[in-house]
């Protein structure tokens, strides 16, 4: 991304913001609106999972339906940050709801090749993003109502993360979290801490006074109230793993350390499957069963906590 690009047209533009937090995964989705065409678009929603009977239901996705029908919105863009790999998707359901544009960068496809193999899914599985209505490419533009709306690439958590900014809102995904807890692990198949370096000096070219959303909190200690709202001047001047004057080599050595301690993600064998497909289940057997496969000491299988 080019530092002179000139966002003054999105700082015109506030975007209204609601999040709706789950406690079981962590998560914050989001629905973003113009408030003058009533435009909407959500963000990285969750369907919820169940995994000890592996039952699925829609508590998460019906409160957002009911929001947004509530406030007379118009879904425009149903948007995912990236292939979570803590929360399933609902963005199928809610495109059967409340319709919209099903969109994620274009890098799902490596995504996809990468988990195609582990799963061993076969010719069926289509590896070219087929699942969702946009690619994006790195610095495409679209509108949400009238407010403009670009999407940055920021792989290293993931190849395919991307950043969405809406007028004057940064919706970050999982390349950042709140100044007191840092940023994103990169120890995932495809992840790369040096790459995650530069993508964060990406969101840091932005304006600072651009609010900045995050994907997930997980209270870190000394903070009693779960928080996902902040700006790129306190993430350039507080961040613990990424403020101004980290540099490359220093920041690479704690992350990956970082990184060796952290177990799996507790959804992130079912998530993956269903959310390199755009949040859709695999295809039933014979027998008309859905089934999630769960491969045996591969690359999910890492001690930590």
């Amino acid at each position: 991304m080019e530092n002179n690009i000139d966002y003054s047209k999105f700082l015109n533009h506030k975007p209204e913001v609601q999040g709706f937090f789950d406690e079981r995964t962590n998560t914050i989705s989001y629905v973003v609106a113009d408030p003058n065409s009533k435009q909407c678009a959500v963000i990285d929603s969750v369907m919820d999972y169940e995994p000890n009977g592996a039952t699925l239901f829609f508590e998460n996705a019906d409160a957002i339906i009911e929001f947004v029908t509530g406030k007379g919105y118009k879904v425009e863009w149903i948007l995912e940050t990236h292939v979570h790999a803590d929360h399933l998707s609902a963005a199928p359901y809610l495109k059967e709801k409340l319709g919209g544009t099903m969109a994620i960068g274009k890098y799902i496809v490596d995504v996809q090749n990468i988990f195609g193999k582990v799963f061993n899914e076969g010719t069926e599985f289509q590896r070219d993003g087929s699942q969702f209505d946009q690619l994006w490419n790195d610095g495409d533009t679209f509108f949400l109502g009238e407010i403009p709306a670009k999407v940055i690439h920021t792989p290293g958590h993931t190849p395919a993360d991307m950043v969405y900014v809406i007028g004057d809102a940064v919706f970050a995904g999982d390349t950042m979290f709140m100044p007191d807890f840092g940023t994103a692990r990169c120890d995932f198949p495809g992840g790369n801490a040096e790459i995650m370096y530069e993508s964060t000096q990406k969101i840091f070219a932005l304006p600072e006074s651009m609010r900045m959303f995050m994907c997930h909190d997980y209270l870190p200690e000394g903070r009693t109230e779960y928080i996902w709202e902040t700006t790129i001047g306190e993430q350039k001047k507080q961040n613990i793993h990424i403020k101004e004057g980290v540099e490359k080599d220093r920041f690479k050595k704690m992350r990956e350390e970082r990184d060796a301690q952290l177990g799996m993600p507790k959804l992130i064998i079912p998530s993956i499957q269903v959310n390199m497909r755009g949040g859709n289940l695999p295809l039933p057997d014979e027998s008309g069963t859905v089934q999630l496969k769960t491969p045996v000491n591969s690359v999910f299988s890492k001690k930590g906590s």
